[in-house]
């Protein structure tokens, strides 16, 4: 079974090599392009990152494949419809990360509610003072998780040992567990009312598009913390902009961004006709990311050592499954 990787760095290569017959793999380091069709055309599997738009166009320039590996848990930027439409098996990394990425959603509130990039930033240009710097602790303050799943039950679990009030929303709930964890599972409309900090964890989805938006960031505490380490698409960028501009929210932290794979294309975009909304993207994201109560993250949440390497062992994993006839961690 041949197997196309893209957007797969020295060392992953390295490591997916010593792991597979010589003849089976071709890798790239950049994302799957149309420059790179004809190349795989005869390519049963191919195994890709976020950044890979497996679009119906790419589908129909592979007639031969039968798998697509996502080494992600998300996969918003796979056509299942298509995949499905055309018989071909899409397949995720549905655990690799949970603490990896619980651990750095508390990295950017720790950041928010001690001040640390402004501590950084000051000490860099050359002031030592505590002017501006004053924090908030984060014992006794309400932490509201959007999204009780595997990571959103890591989160949990580290707010609790903080001495923080837990309040959840999740479409499944365990009562038991949250018993155990000392949570309380509550409608949105709570947990925006009474959180201090809101933290999303839930995948994208047409029902979550912009799940974040001036009415739910209105419904806040004035002063809450919006973090996002999920998708960017959940929060509505523009209400988010003009809610940390009236000071209704009172920071975000953020790994991840609307148009986020826009940011390293601005220039080529100035040049392109039929590309002002994709522009505007990139300048609106430019504006969030200048302000200083923002913390931002290039989505970097799952990236450690020991996460990568639980991911690349689950692709293999799903690869020989599909090429065994068992499938396992299929989507869709």
């Amino acid at each position: 079974m041949r197997v196309a990787f893209f957007e797969v760095k020295d060392w992953e290569r390295e490591y997916l090599q010593a792991r597979l017959p010589a003849d089976v793999a071709s890798f790239e380091g950049s994302p799957l392009a149309e420059k790179h069709l004809e190349s795989i055309r005869g390519t049963e599997a191919i195994s890709v990152f976020i950044y890979s738009k497996v679009t119906a166009a790419v589908l129909d320039a592979l007639p031969e494949l039968k798998h697509v590996a996502t080494r992600s848990t998300g996969y918003d930027h796979i056509d299942l419809a298509g995949c499905k439409a055309r018989g071909i098996s899409v397949s995720n990394v549905p655990t690799y990360g949970e603490n990896t990425v619980a651990e750095h959603t508390f990295a950017l509130i720790l950041m928010l509610s001690r001040k640390v990039h402004k501590s950084h930033a000051q000490v860099r240009d050359g002031r030592i003072e505590l002017a501006g710097l004053t924090g908030f602790d984060l014992q006794g303050k309400t932490i509201g998780v959007i999204g009780a799943g595997r990571i959103g039950l890591h989160v949990i679990r580290i707010a609790r040992g903080f001495g923080m009030r837990v309040l959840a929303m999740d479409t499944r709930q365990d009562p038991f567990l949250a018993e155990l964890l000392g949570f309380q599972y509550t409608p949105l409309e709570r947990l925006l009312a009474e959180s201090d900090i809101v933290t999303l964890h839930c995948p994208l989805l047409p029902a979550t598009q912009h799940m974040i938006g001036r009415a739910q960031l209105q419904a806040m505490k004035r002063g809450t913390l919006l973090i996002n380490t999920a998708r960017g698409g959940l929060v509505d960028t523009d209400a988010l902009v003009d809610a940390l501009e009236s000071g209704q929210c009172g920071g975000a932290g953020l790994d991840v961004l609307e148009g986020e794979e826009l940011i390293q294309e601005e220039k080529q975009l100035l040049y392109e006709r039929d590309n002002l909304e994709k522009l505007r993207t990139a300048m609106r994201t430019r504006l969030l990311l200048g302000r200083e109560d923002v913390v931002f993250t290039p989505h970097n949440a799952f990236n450690s050592r020991e996460a990568l390497l639980r991911i690349l062992d689950t692709t293999l994993a799903n690869l020989e499954a599909h090429r065994a006839g068992r499938p396992i961690n299929v989507v869709g």
